[in-house]
């Protein structure tokens, strides 16, 4: 359990560093989720990017406050 928890903090973070950092200055406490294989999704509030994402991307996604790290993953 704890190399899924270290494997899912560095992949968040990758994820993170990859997509989100460079839509910070734009975007800054807009909320991003981000699919495995960089597809985002953007919105103003996290329960409008929920269902934004769960239209538009595939299962298997990170989601972001931009400006933060990591506040959840959702599988």
């Amino acid at each position: 359990m704890i190399e899924d928890t270290a494997a899912l903090t560095r992949q968040s973070k990758d994820l993170y560093q990859r997509y989100v950092k460079p839509l910070e200055k734009d975007h800054e406490g807009e909320y991003i989720a981000v699919s495995e294989d960089g597809q985002i999704v953007l919105a103003s509030t996290l329960p409008e990017l929920l269902d934004k994402a769960e239209q538009d991307l595939p299962p298997g996604n990170f989601l972001f406050k931009v400006g933060d790290i990591a506040i959840d993953t959702w599988r």
